[in-house]
């Protein structure tokens, strides 16, 4: 009796110290996949279909892996999208603090999944069937018991310590990494509303999810990956999907095109720069930079004067006027006022972003305001300008 137990509890498979670091990791790269495909690309954002069969193994997976229900899940994280960066984001590490945000992730989307207002606004068109409301969502936290018990059946004790990181990968890499770390350090390829990054080399452990600069330029898209350098393992998975029969792309991000013979502004040319708008922003933040380079000597007093340091002006310059405080656009004002290059390009930003925001004007107004901005870039004397708005212009 007593060898029948010890025979049950060393487990069925048998293999060397490195065959279970492989396992655990092969455990814990489906549920990210779950989480990027399933989760965050065809339920939250309605990105791709998805047949029942990957549908229901994801729902099953994940009920098993991390205890997270569909509904709760998707509607935090459209609230996230949103409110993003404000006191009602349920995970902002701008409002946070990203101490808070890597180390209670999980807390605050349990915190956040009581919030019945959040899950009636944002959960709409979750699962509701029969699986969804008598197993998933009725008894989450037997899934991770469940799994607990077959990693013992199959490993023997060594499977405790397996389940044990399953369990702490999602709040690490999905709840730490991506929703902190996403949103505090790493580089931008679009100037989009917010602070997302995209933190490279993560790739492989997070799906693609380290894409996330792009993810929030381009939420509906299917593909996270926007340049020839970077990887989504989450799309290639969705490909082979594809190809498979087993799932549907509806949106990818809008590819650039650029017509170096047009040397006018005209319907199309607004269409694109309203649809490229943040990549719009982040080439002209290159503009901006070279000029506060350049003219840096010219406020060096003046920033010292108001107690601000080139990191803190530079930041201010780059950000969205509205996300700036108070005394911070008063002490800005001040400082631009010493360098008239940099006033004249920094204010030119602000008019370029209100067209594609005056939601009011026809698109033959809008037109002919795009059309005038270029004009006075290019006849303003500042070389940057006078580039970007010719670039601007061949926008197809």
């Amino acid at each position: 009796m007593i060898s029948e137990f010890l025979d049950l509890i060393s487990g069925v498979v048998d293999m060397p110290w490195w065959g279970y670091v492989v396992v655990t990791l092969i455990f814990t790269h489906i549920t990210i996949a779950s989480i990027t495909i399933y989760l965050h690309r065809h339920s939250a954002h309605r990105a791709l279909e998805l047949h029942a069969i990957p549908s229901h193994f994801f729902r099953l997976w994940l009920w098993m892996t991390t205890g997270m229900v569909t509904k709760q899940w998707t509607a935090i994280h459209r609230k996230h999208h949103a409110k993003c960066e404000t006191e009602d984001d349920p995970h902002s590490p701008v409002i946070l603090g990203i101490k808070k945000v890597f180390l209670e992730g999980s807390e605050l989307y349990r915190k956040e999944a009581k919030n019945q207002e959040t899950m009636d606004r944002y959960g709409y068109g979750t699962p509701d069937d029969w699986m969804e409301r008598n197993v998933y969502t009725k008894h989450s936290a037997k899934g991770v018991a469940l799994m607990l018990i077959i990693n013992i059946l199959l490993f023997g004790p060594i499977g405790i310590t397996i389940w044990a990181i399953q369990m702490m990968w999602a709040p690490v890499m999905a709840a730490g990494i991506i929703n902190g770390v996403g949103h505090y350090w790493g580089y931008r390829n679009f100037q989009a509303e917010d602070a997302s990054r995209n933190i490279v080399p993560w790739g492989i452990l997070i799906g693609g999810e380290e894409l996330h600069n792009n993810h929030h330029a381009y939420a509906t898209s299917a593909r996270l990956s926007n340049k020839w350098y970077e990887f989504d393992i989450g799309w290639m998975y969705i490909r082979i999907l594809e190809m498979m029969g087993l799932a549907k792309v509806k949106k990818v991000a809008p590819k650039l095109r650029l017509d170096k013979a047009k040397t006018k502004c005209d319907i199309d040319t607004l269409h694109a720069v309203i649809s490229h708008r943040y990549e719009v922003l982040a080439k002209y933040a290159q503009s901006l930079k070279s000029i506060l380079s350049n003219d840096f000597d010219h406020v060096r007093e003046t920033i010292a004067q108001q107690g601000v340091d080139r990191l803190t002006l530079k930041r201010w310059i780059l950000a969205d006027s509205k996300t700036l405080q108070e005394d911070e656009r008063v002490k800005l004002s001040e400082v631009l006022s010493k360098a008239k290059t940099l006033d004249t390009v920094y204010t030119m930003r602000e008019e370029l972003a209100a067209i594609w925001q005056r939601s009011t004007a026809s698109k033959d107004e809008l037109v002919k305001q795009l059309e005038d901005w270029c004009h006075r870039a290019e006849e303003s004397g500042i070389e940057v300008l006078k580039i970007f708005s010719q670039r601007l212009r061949s926008y197809a």
